[in-house]
């Protein structure tokens, strides 16, 4: 037991441990599939990966294959198919082909190649499911009966088969078989560990070793160590006596094992899921994941270092992420975080919609009691630290509160102090200590107990939305319509619009003498009294930008709406200052481990680098963080193995697997579908194909995975396929497929020959009788010339004349109906789409998201009291205001999203590619811009709401017609509800 920890504790401390260690638990990303997503059974019972990279699951319903997008069952129905449903275990043996055990004693091996052969059970082999099987040294299969004792195959013997002693306990036999070094098999059951020993004798194992007889099964790790598991203990075999590893608490019957590259140890469970021994200690999985529940069966790390984990439940896969994050569940008040800051102790503080949260030392979070008027918590925007240590919190509604270091409260200001009322977006504390808040009303100086509207002329009176102070003690100051600096007694003002059309601010940092400023249409760069842009037109991803945040180590991390951007600081100036077109960016979102792809902005800060060098930032799903020294270790993932999926010839698939090379009859049209095996980004993965044959080099396919080929000249063809992570290499794990395309019978060279030489004899002939007909025609034709050329300069004059009268007919009549097209798809009034033009694209669109799978949530939205506007105003006032709440609604629409008025007062809004959390945030944006609107059609106090229904496609939708009428109830109850409000049908 002493050697077995001191091996352990020597392992976990040394450098190589300390370089490749895995995360905590909790910070590894998980996915889950069920019969929801394609499996055709929930319950798991073994995982394999073969050399080429697919994965394979034995199923009661069948073998799974998967490549990281698609599931292929194979079962009784398929071809080739299986002799039973009922899938035992699985084995990759050394040659790459896989060996598959079922329910009714049958053993199936299919190559690498891709051929089948079938062991059927025999007359003298039990006809009941091989629970396991494991190969030795001298290539002997060996199964794993359930209750009826064990075997063993080869292809020249076939099954032979060892029935169990009535003393020992295979009746009871467990769901683990291993072969350890010496060809010695091990066999789990539920009543103590049974031994087959190299003379051919079944026997318990050693009783010195004192496992007991409970539930005792083998294990044997990558390393070739043998372990045993026996109730709550863990022993390594080691000079053949057992040494305790480890002792778990409380009662738990552990029922899969697993040892991955780092040598953490990986347990299921039968009821108390997936548990980890590591250098973090003894894990469990966060609570409240909603996993597959049930006994986890089998565990598997692939090839890339993710763990997969097969319950009786479902399946669900572990993986490293770059990101780390941080939601309720690990103490936040809320999810919906908006702002974080890092005071001069290290300390973090993190401001939500739900309140103010500060992280302890092991890592969670406690909530700071700040209570409002009402006695509930503060909705916190903005963070800052004065040069006492005094923490400085802006809110959405309640004022500024002042806390002591520990957290209390020292003062509230308030509209008592002259705090104006809204929305206290930004703080920043000037070299004096002076503190200054954005407010809805403009900026105000909080110095000591007073507070003070910043009223130098020029000083914005509208919402702020950003503010920083330079290395000078200026003072930045971001509006929705543009930017004020406050040098001393003067105010400058910086418009971005003529540049890109920028108006909102969101976010300053100074670097060296650039201030970057992140905006609604990109970064800018003010540098020695010049603005200049970094937008969409040079390489950004998105419009707009929220935070940018250089690290220690050149990167740039940026926030936005759509993910976590980053490039480095060297490209942004070169792009800036005009060197270089466009800018090189790296996206990051949920997939790399971020709580949430919508990163918060218009509070502040909204990321920042920690004393640490991590970088931190907020979500609409929860905190984020980054250590920016992981970052190579995951640009460094290895490319994707590509793999050819199948090939059809005119819609037929035919066998491409094996040695022999494929004929492929000429003339045909060949499809080819290929894959690249990797379960990280396997959506992002791009392709690159070339032909020999027909390319000379290679043709980037993005994320194609097919490629066609019709009519092929004939000769001999070989495809290359090769895949890549997005921004990484390309993979030198090719895959190649060799053909040959044949000749048509006129093809064949003799009869290309034969038909060369009729030709020839045809020509000779034909030419000496063209040659005596020219000869004849040739006065004809010269007089007939003579008299046409006349005829032809007459009519010449007459059709040119009429050419020109056509030419201007074409034009008028284009004219005309260019207008037409565009009046029966338009709305007059507003310059919307219409209810014609909404319908049309709502039916394309439909139809595009049913194929692919993609969301698309639709809101119909209905102006709240119309009928009044137009009798308390006129009818020309409420024209206006139709006017104007189209302008509001495209002003909120991204370039993919449809507005359109359907008539009268009513609106609708047609989302793509958006889920109904993301639709949600998009009509509380529109209605917070409503409310925002002052005087609507210039009309004093004039105030429109709207109330709208929100919902999202779902498979019961099986027309337009049905999609548009659940948001239309849904408006309905909107209305009946008090309208100024949003209902999701």
């Amino acid at each position: 037991m002493r050697l077995g920890v001191l091996w352990l504790l020597l392992w976990l401390a040394s450098p190589l441990a300390a370089q490749t260690a895995a995360p905590p638990l909790r910070d590894y990303a998980i996915d889950v599939w069920t019969s929801r997503n394609g499996l055709p059974h929930n319950s798991l019972r073994d995982i394999a990966q073969t050399p080429e990279g697919h994965l394979w699951f034995a199923t009661w319903e069948g073998l799974v294959r998967y490549n990281g997008l698609d599931f292929t069952v194979f079962d009784r129905s398929t071809r080739p198919g299986l002799r039973d449903n009922g899938i035992g275990a699985l084995l990759v043996d050394r040659q790459g082909g896989l060996w598959i055990t079922d329910s009714r004693g049958n053993v199936t091996y299919r190559s690498s190649a891709g051929q089948w052969q079938v062991w059927e059970h025999g007359a003298n082999t039990p006809e009941v499911l091989i629970q396991s099987m494991q190969m030795d040294s001298q290539g002997r299969l060996w199964l794993l009966y359930e209750g009826k004792g064990i075997a063993y195959l080869t292809p020249e013997t076939g099954i032979v088969y060892q029935p169990p002693p009535p003393e020992l306990p295979l009746a009871m036999s467990f769901t683990k078989l291993v072969v350890d070094a010496q060809d010695r098999v091990w066999i789990g059951t539920l009543d103590g560990l049974v031994l087959r020993d190299n003379d051919g004798e079944l026997k318990r194992a050693p009783a010195g070793w004192g496992v007991g007889k409970g539930l005792t099964w083998p294990y044997r790790a990558p390393d070739g160590a043998l372990w045993i598991v026996a109730g709550e203990r863990l022993y390594r075999v080691e000079d053949d006596r057992l040494v305790l590893v480890h002792s778990l608490p409380g009662q738990l019957h552990m029922t899969a094992m697993l040892q991955d590259r780092h040598g953490d140890i990986w347990l299921g469970t039968e009821n108390q899921g997936l548990l980890r021994i590591s250098s973090h200690g003894l894990e469990r999985l966060p609570a409240g994941l909603n996993l597959p529940g049930g006994r986890v069966v089998s565990l598997r790390e692939d090839a890339e270092g993710s763990i997969w984990v097969g319950a009786n439940g479902g399946l669900y896969r572990l993986r490293e992420t770059l990101f780390s994050s941080y939601t309720e569940r690990d103490g936040l008040s809320g999810d919906y975080v908006r702002t974080v800051f890092e005071d001069r102790d290290r300390r973090l503080w993190v401001g939500s919609a739900s309140g103010l949260d500060q992280q302890t030392a092991d890592g969670r979070f406690r909530p700071m009691v700040l209570h409002n008027r009402g006695g509930k918590a503060a909705s916190v925007l903005s963070l800052a630290q004065d040069p006492g240590g005094d923490l400085w919190v802006g809110t959405f509604g309640d004022g500024v509160y002042r806390l002591r270091a520990d957290g209390s409260l020292r003062h509230n200001y308030d509209a008592a102090d002259g705090m104006p009322g809204g929305n206290i977006r930004a703080i920043s504390v000037d070299p004096s200590g002076v503190v200054w808040a954005g407010t809805q009303k403009g900026v105000v100086r909080i110095d000591g107990d007073r507070v003070r509207v910043a009223n130098t002329p020029g000083m914005p009176t509208g919402l702020i939305t950003a503010l920083e102070h330079d290395h000078q003690g200026n003072l930045w100051i971001g509006t929705i319509e543009g930017i004020r600096v406050l040098r001393g007694d003067h105010v400058q003002s910086i418009d971005l619009a003529p540049m890109g059309g920028g108006r909102s601010v969101f976010g300053f940092h100074q670097i060296g003498e650039a201030m970057w400023i992140s905006s609604d249409r990109g970064l800018y760069r003010w540098y020695r009294n010049r603005l200049s842009r970094v937008g969409l037109e040079q390489g950004m991803p998105v419009d707009a930008v929220f935070q940018l945040v250089p690290d220690r180590l050149g990167n740039v991390w940026i926030s936005s709406n759509r993910g976590v951007l980053r490039t480095d600081m060297a490209t942004l100036n070169a792009v800036a200052d005009g060197r270089a077109p466009r800018v090189t960016v790296e996206r990051y979102n949920e997939i790399d481990g971020m709580a949430n792809a919508q990163a918060n902005g218009s509070s502040a800060p909204s990321a920042i680098l920690r004393q640490d060098g991590t970088f931190w930032v907020v979500t609409a799903g929860g905190l984020s963080t980054v250590d920016p020294q992981r970052l190579q270790r995951f640009r460094e993932r290895p490319a994707p193995p590509a793999a050819i999926e199948n090939v059809q010839v005119d819609g037929a698939q035919v066998h491409w697997e094996g040695p022999e090379r494929n004929l492929i009859p000429g003339g045909r049209r060949l499809a080819v579908s290929f894959v690249g095996l990797s379960y990280l980004m396997s959506d992002r993965i791009r392709y690159r194909t070339r032909l020999d044959g027909l390319d000379t080099s290679w043709v980037e396919r993005g994320p194609q995975r097919s490629v066609e080929f019709v009519g092929l000249p004939p000769g001999d063809y070989t495809l290359h396929v090769a895949a890549s992570h997005p921004g990484g290499a390309w993979g030198q794990q090719e895959a190649v497929w060799s053909f040959t395309v044949e000749p048509f019978w006129w093809q064949r060279h003799s009869v290309q020959a034969m038909i060369g030489l009729l030709l020839l004899g045809a020509l000779v002939a034909l030419y000496r009788f063209l040659l005596q007909q020219y000869k004849a025609n040739n006065l004809r034709l010269a007089r007939r010339v003579d008299e046409a050329t006349f005829d032809l300069q007459a009519q010449t004059v007459h059709l040119q004349a009429l050419n020109q009268e056509k030419t201007e007919l074409a034009e008028r009549l284009a004219r005309q109906a260019e207008a037409f097209e565009r009046q029966a798809r338009e709305d007059a009034l507003t310059g919307l789409a219409n209810r014609r033009g909404f319908d049309e694209t709502l039916a394309r669109d439909f139809a595009r998201s049913q194929r692919s799978g993609h969301p698309l949530s639709l809101v119909v939205l209905d102006i709240d009291h119309f009928k009044d506007v137009n009798d308390t105003y006129s009818h020309s006032i409420g024209d206006l205001v139709l006017k104007e709440v189209a302008e509001v609604i495209a002003a909120a629409c991204r370039d993919s999203d449809l507005p359109a008025r359907t008539g009268g007062e009513e609106f609708a809004l047609l989302l793509n590619d958006t889920r109904l959390e993301e639709a949600a945030q998009v009509c509380a944006r529109l209605r917070g811009l409503f409310h925002d609107h002052p005087d609507w059609a210039g009309v004093k106090g004039l105030r429109v709401t709207f109330s709208a229904g929100l919902v999202e496609l779902a498979a019961d939708d099986r027309t337009p017609a049905l999609l548009y009428q659940r948001a239309d109830r849904a408006l309905y109850r909107a209305k009946s509800d008090g309208r100024d409000r949003t209902s999701i049908g």
